[in-house]
């Protein structure tokens, strides 16, 4: 298992919380239609001080689990409307899904052109929510890869980050981000870390050399001695490396989120 599940979202740097959620009010659930008519959940948290791109959060393989709808209330504290969505509503139903949910059958059962067209569902529901139009979104392991596809699928996208992205596609028999590099649309943040066994810092450096080449605006950041699902470990194990996976994001994102 490469997480944990008591793992809470890494806190934010106090000087980067802009907006705190009065009231303790936390993030709403909802449920979306994409574009083949399924219905699957969502967890929306709107910030009382918008400054920056909207986020559509990309889970790792539990989908909508609390980590996540806590991240999205985290993002909105940091002043970004943020929905994190859920990947299995065409074969588990409506989530949100436990500690208890048997996540790999539905995995494997994932199609990446129906992740991108709930991502863009979400999109639309966020844009129509909030009001927001600059979007990025922000992906963790599993996640991470279809955050990168994204800038390939969805043609106005701010910006894509993956946290620990998966980049060989051959493990999902699909063309990956190492693949496509050259097909992505929009700046791209990449941050691994070079303990990790999944993802070798060769991959990471081969595509950090592909998105160059094919003129993609991009920032790699590689870890020393961080594993993988590092952001989603205890924080007090990476406390340093998690502070600055924030500010590099959240800084990342400011600029892109403002730049159209």
């Amino acid at each position: 298992m490469c997480f944990d599940f008591d793992a809470r979202p890494p806190a934010l740097p106090a000087d980067l919380q802009f907006a705190p959620i009065a009231g303790g009010a936390g993030a709403e659930l909802i449920e979306l239609n994409s574009a083949d008519g399924t219905r699957f959940s969502a967890a929306l948290a709107e910030s009382p001080q918008p400054r920056g791109a909207g986020i559509v959060i990309l889970p790792d393989v539990r989908g909508l689990y609390r980590f996540y709808i806590e991240l999205a209330e985290r993002f909105a504290q940091a002043g970004h409307h943020a929905i994190a969505v859920d990947y299995f509503g065409r074969t588990a139903g409506l989530g949100p899904r436990g500690e208890e949910f048997e996540y790999m059958p539905h995995v494997q059962q994932l199609k990446v052109p129906q992740v991108q067209a709930d991502a863009t569902a979400a999109i639309a529901a966020l844009r129509q929510r909030t009001g927001v139009q600059a979007v990025a979104t922000v992906g963790f392991c599993l996640g991470g890869f279809q955050s990168f596809l994204a800038g390939a699928h969805i043609t106005d996208l701010a910006a894509v980050v993956g946290f620990y992205g998966v980049l060989d596609g051959s493990r999902f028999a699909v063309a990956g981000p190492l693949e496509r590099a050259a097909e992505i649309a929009c700046p791209v943040l990449g941050l691994f870390g070079a303990a990790d066994q999944a993802i070798p810092v060769e991959q990471v450096d081969e595509f950090g050399r592909r998105l160059t080449e094919a003129g993609v605006e991009h920032e790699i950041q590689v870890y020393p001695d961080a594993p993988h699902s590092f952001f989603d470990r205890r924080f007090e194990e990476y406390a340093d490396i998690n502070e600055d996976a924030w500010r590099r994001m959240l800084g990342f994102l400011e600029h892109h989120g403002n730049a159209g």
